[in-house]
């Protein structure tokens, strides 16, 4: 296929301008996250993986996966772990170049979007780095980016969408976000849903996906609680004239079968894999909901002959217990072991890599039913002729209606608990 003149023509024109620019020889079809999900909206009942890159091993297995299954995916860092304060070893400036390389040496052909996530914007201040830093993270290769503003009250999160938006390019996807990500607590409503998305419109803002407080937490699912489907798909039906997908993020701790009601019961075409990834690599033992199982005392199960080296795992533990770390805290593990990972010998390496793929494979194909997706991708880059493939749907609201003063004022009639205060950035 990466031979054919349709591939020829497909990198010609499917590739974004900054692609382009950065890797005007590769053979990678990287693409704008608009692709990802009119690949998975056209397909019906599916959603792809957005596979949280926080090291290059879960990288590698995330692409192998996905050209196994045929499906077009997404790869991502979240600003909290590949921002200015980083704790992966993969970041928002340096994941397309890992990406693209990957790719060209692996003959990886599916479309492939490269995700910011969670664009963190809690305060009003950060909006002055965010127009220095936005532009720059496309300049480093970003396709796709999630503007999150959900920190702040509903006005000030639409108002900061707003303006934050003639820095993100108009072919690059876009998701925006209501309600942080805190479990049962602080749950989205149709209603701030319905703001937020109605406001954007007004302002001739399509975003692609809207995420959600649908009960899903980051890092470790341990309540049993999970994403609650009902909900989900009533906000996401109140949202449909608008061509808002979803995207579903802590989607670590939830089973095959709940997802799978997610696919069918929703409008979600995007789903954030980060933990459950991690700890695949590492060569722990995890069960059908991605969550990491403890021993009697609480400690992470390690497979023998699987992951990384019994030796190197004995140096993780006790480098995270030197630390004080426990649980969720082992993500900060990414940036102090990438190196020392890569510094295993080849059979180890792939070993990681392969448990990373067989569990992403498995994910694409028989829960998310994303296989054979990126055919679907590739077919609406050649209709469109473009590496845009424009808005899903045109103005509907009217911008009188949805001046700053009327969007301050509007929010204030809004009747919604956002939950407790608190970090819960993962």
């Amino acid at each position: 296929m990466s031979n054919s003149a349709e591939y020829t023509k497909l990198l010609e024109i499917g590739r974004p301008p900054n692609i382009k620019k950065l890797f005007p020889n590769s053979k990678a079809l990287i693409v704008s996250g608009k692709v990802i999900d009119r690949a998975m909206r056209i397909k019906g009942a599916a959603m792809t993986m957005a596979a949280n890159g926080r090291s290059t091993f879960v990288i590698r297995g995330a692409l192998l996966a996905a050209q196994r299954a045929n499906s077009a995916i997404i790869i991502e860092i979240a600003r909290s772990e590949g921002g200015a304060n980083a704790y992966c070893p993969v970041s928002l400036w340096n994941m397309a170049t890992i990406v693209d390389s990957i790719c060209n040496e692996l003959h990886i052909t599916v479309p492939v979007a490269i995700h910011a996530d969670h664009y963190g914007i809690k305060q009003e201040s950060d909006m002055i780095m965010a127009k220095v830093e936005i532009p720059s993270i496309f300049d480093a290769g970003i396709t796709s980016i999630a503007v999150d503003a959900s920190h702040m009250l509903d006005d000030k999160n639409l108002l900061a969408n707003i303006e934050l938006n003639s820095y993100v390019p108009s072919w690059a996807g876009l998701e925006t976000e209501v309600g942080e990500i805190k479990g049962e607590q602080g749950l989205s409503t149709v209603d701030d849903a319905s703001f937020l998305i109605k406001g954007l419109n007004a302002h001739g803002i399509c975003a692609d996906w809207i995420a959600l407080n649908n009960g899903s937490i980051h890092g470790l699912e341990a309540s049993g609680q999970g994403i609650q489907v009902g909900l989900t798909g009533e906000i996401h039906k109140a949202l449909a004239p608008y061509g808002t997908s979803g995207a579903q993020h802590g989607t670590s701790g939830n089973s095959s079968e709940r997802l799978r009601a997610i696919c069918r019961e929703t409008a979600t075409t995007k789903a954030n894999v980060a933990t459950a990834l991690q700890m695949v690599s590492w060569g722990l033992e995890v069960n059908d909901y991605g969550n990491a199982i403890l021993d009697e005392n609480g400690n992470f199960k390690k497979v023998q002959g699987e992951g990384v080296t019994e030796e190197m795992w004995q140096q993780m533990v006790k480098y995270a217990d030197d630390k004080g770390w426990k649980g969720g805290d082992y993500k900060k593990l990414n940036l102090p072991f990438e190196n020392r990972l890569s510094g295993q010998a080849k059979d180890i390496r792939e070993r990681m890599c392969a448990r990373v793929e067989a569990f992403i494979y498995t994910m694409l194909v028989d829960v998310f039913s994303a296989g054979d997706s990126a055919d679907i991708g590739k077919a609406e880059i050649l209709k469109a002729g473009s590496h845009d493939l424009g808005p899903k749907v045109e103005r509907i609201e009217d911008p009188a209606d949805w001046t700053k003063e009327k969007i301050i004022a509007r929010a204030a009639e809004l009747d919604t608990d956002k939950g407790p205060e608190g970090d819960f950035d993962d």
